[in-house]
Parts: structure tokens; C-alpha cells; sequence
């Protein structure tokens, strides 16, 4: 008679196959950017380094931008990237661009990191923001909805730090978590009916901005 395995052994095996068929990837910027693999829209990237980690620096020009990645299409999932602004006024914008057609036709959620700390308690809800384009910019929610669809972070980061934005999405919603308060900084309904597409890092109205890794689970 064979003997049966231990059923802590067996639940141990089967552990990849009960968390919702999940996949996940890492992926390291600046490796792909010396392959010539991510694609910029309006955008140039220089390569940086600092403590000997590498990263991307996404060079400042006018009008939006977008570093599109070499992967699958996005449907359900969490994105999480690193990334680092600066601490003035109207001129750092960036986070992820995601569900895209094409260069025009995305969602996106990004940070204002001036914004963070800003005394101006509206200037504060204006701190994350999510936008689908090319229908529903910043300018139209603001003024259609305001306060809708951007947000005050609270327990804000640095803004002239790297700081981590976490992005949870499904057919209907999108959650943003910075750094690892558990609660969402931002909570929105999404304005489209794309549910897959391609995924970028997003920098707005001539801002550029530095990124490091980028982790992607897919929920399949």
C-alpha cells in the first residue's frame, strides 16, 4: 500500500494554484531600458544610478508622456511601481498608465508630489489623481467633479523621495495604496469600458520623473 503524503504537504503544493491562479512579475527599468525595450511617447530616458541601484530618468519635455512596457496586457491585477518627483509646484506629475489602446487612449492614476505637504488644504486634495484619456482629463473632472477623482494622501511621502504607489484594478474599480498604509489613497469608479490593455509609466504636462522596479500580478 503507498503512503499518503502529510495534508500539510499537500496543501503546501497545491498554494500556487489557490491563490486565484495569480502570476507575478518583476521587472527591472533600467535593465529593459538598456535593451532597448520600453517604448517613450514624447518622452526621452537617460539611465541612473544611485547606491548602486539603477533607474530610469524620464527626461522633461512638453505635454504628457508615456514609457509603454514590452509585456502582456494588463486585465485584473495590482501594479506597483517605485518612483521618485520633485518638491515644486506645478512641474512633477507621474505614475502608471494603464488599460492603453493606444497613445492617447488610456487610464492613468499619478502623483502630484508638490502637492503633498502643500499649507492649502485644496491644494492637498489635489495630491493623486486618475484620469482616463483622452475623454476625461484632470481639467474636465476637476471641473465636472471635483474632488471625485483626486485625492488628499494621507500619511503623505516625502516628495522629493522615492516612494512606492500600488495600484489595484478590476473591470470596474481602481484602488491607489502609497507606500504600505493599507488604507487607499484614492478610490474610483473607472470612466471606460476597457478592460485590458497595455501598461506604462505616465508623466504629465511636461513633467518628467525617476522610476526603479515595477512588480505586476495578474489575476487570470
Amino acid at each position: 500500500m503507498k503512503n499518503k503524503l502529510p495534508e500539510f504537504l499537500i496543501l503546501f503544493l497545491l498554494l500556487p494554484n489557490l491563490f486565484f491562479g495569480q502570476k507575478q512579475k518583476n521587472i527591472n527599468l533600467a535593465s529593459l531600458n538598456a535593451r532597448g525595450k520600453l517604448q517613450a511617447v514624447n518622452r526621452t530616458i537617460n539611465a541612473g544610478i544611485q547606491n548602486d541601484t539603477a533607474f530610469i530618468h524620464v527626461i522633461e519635455n512638453k505635454g504628457e508622456g508615456i514609457i509603454w512596457l514590452p509585456i502582456k496586457k494588463l486585465t485584473n491585477g495590482t501594479i506597483e511601481i517605485q518612483m521618485r518627483g520633485k518638491d515644486v509646484f506645478k512641474k512633477s506629475f507621474l505614475g502608471i498608465a494603464f488599460h492603453g489602446k493606444d497613445d492617447t487612449t488610456y487610464d492613468a492614476v499619478y502623483c502630484r508630489p508638490a502637492n503633498f505637504f502643500a499649507k492649502d488644504s485644496i491644494i492637498r486634495t489635489h495630491a493623486i489623481q486618475y484620469v482616463s484619456h483622452p475623454l476625461y482629463t484632470w481639467k474636465k473632472l476637476r471641473e465636472d467633479q471635483n474632488a471625485k477623482f483626486e485625492k488628499e494622501i494621507i500619511n503623505p511621502p516625502d516628495p522629493n523621495g522615492w516612494f512606492t504607489m500600488k495600484l489595484v484594478i478590476d473591470n470596474i474599480a481602481v484602488k491607489a495604496f502609497i507606500n504600505d498604509f493599507e488604507t487607499p489613497s484614492l478610490i474610483v469608479k473607472k470612466l471606460n469600458d476597457r478592460s485590458t490593455g497595455k501598461i506604462g509609466l505616465f508623466t504629465g504636462d511636461g513633467s518628467g520623473g525617476d522610476f526603479k522596479t515595477i512588480k505586476i500580478v495578474y489575476i487570470l
